[in-house]
């Protein structure tokens, strides 16, 4: 098994086929020691499959060696949001909303508006969140869903917002019950004894980062006002 260190978290797993292997290649690591490893056998990846049909064995390898990193990471005080994330200035925005509503489309228009150097994707559809030493900070990782826009870099998390399509362009800030209510429709609710865990965990979050309801839409002026309302900073 290869080493790989992912959200800070040195882990071990054989990436056997090409979208797993071509992702991950950022996060090796030659010098860290595993915390744990990830292991899905052939026959293991079979039944999915089999399962799943219109699933290829890669893409099989690729959703659930993220599943069990995501299952991992509540041991790490972290958790996977199903959100498009853009660094800007050294700080993490990240874009959260059900499948089709525009989050790679909202944070493309940022790259737009500021420039890709300026504006940079961490991960297009599940930046990992971990809360170290008071601070939450999102990371980068390789399971980016059905883009390989990821970077193995992290940033502090400075906002969240709630994306929703509008006419109109507008910033508001979620009373903590429907922030809450948002985040966990989009992540993974464990089972059993990990429950308790994350709720703790997003406790923390609704008192450290704020979470704004962000109506947009697909304009560039787009990416003013949600940086705007959600940064404080005025351009």
């Amino acid at each position: 098994m290869a080493v790989y260190k992912i959200a800070d978290i040195p882990m071990a797993f054989d990436a056997r086929y090409k979208t797993l292997r071509t992702q991950s290649e950022a996060y090796l690591s030659k010098k860290d020691t595993p915390c744990f490893s990830i292991e899905l056998s052939e026959k293991f990846l079979a039944q999915k499959q089999a399962q799943n049909p219109h699933l290829s064995v890669d893409e099989c390898e690729y959703i659930w060696s993220g599943a069990q990193f995501y299952s991992e990471l509540l041991n790490y005080n972290g958790f996977i949001l199903h959100a498009s994330a853009v660094v800007l200035d050294g700080a993490a925005y990240l874009f959260s909303a059900p499948s089709g509503t525009g989050k790679s489309t909202h944070t493309a228009i940022w790259q737009k508006y500021f420039g890709e150097d300026r504006a940079r994707i961490l991960n297009d559809d599940k930046p990992a969140i971990r809360f170290i030493n008071g601070r939450f900070y999102a990371y980068g990782t390789p399971w980016s869903g059905k883009t390989d826009k990821n970077i193995n870099e992290k940033a502090e998390l400075k906002a969240i917002g709630v994306l929703s399509r509008a006419n109109e362009n507008s910033v508001a800030l979620l009373e903590t019950k429907a922030a809450l209510y948002a985040i966990l429709n989009q992540t993974l609710r464990p089972a059993g004894n990990s429950l308790p865990r994350l709720l703790e965990l997003l406790e923390k979050l609704m008192e450290t980062v704020p979470v704004y309801s962000v109506l947009c839409n697909m304009e560039p002026d787009a990416a003013r006002v949600a940086y705007e309302g959600m940064s404080g900073v005025s351009i």
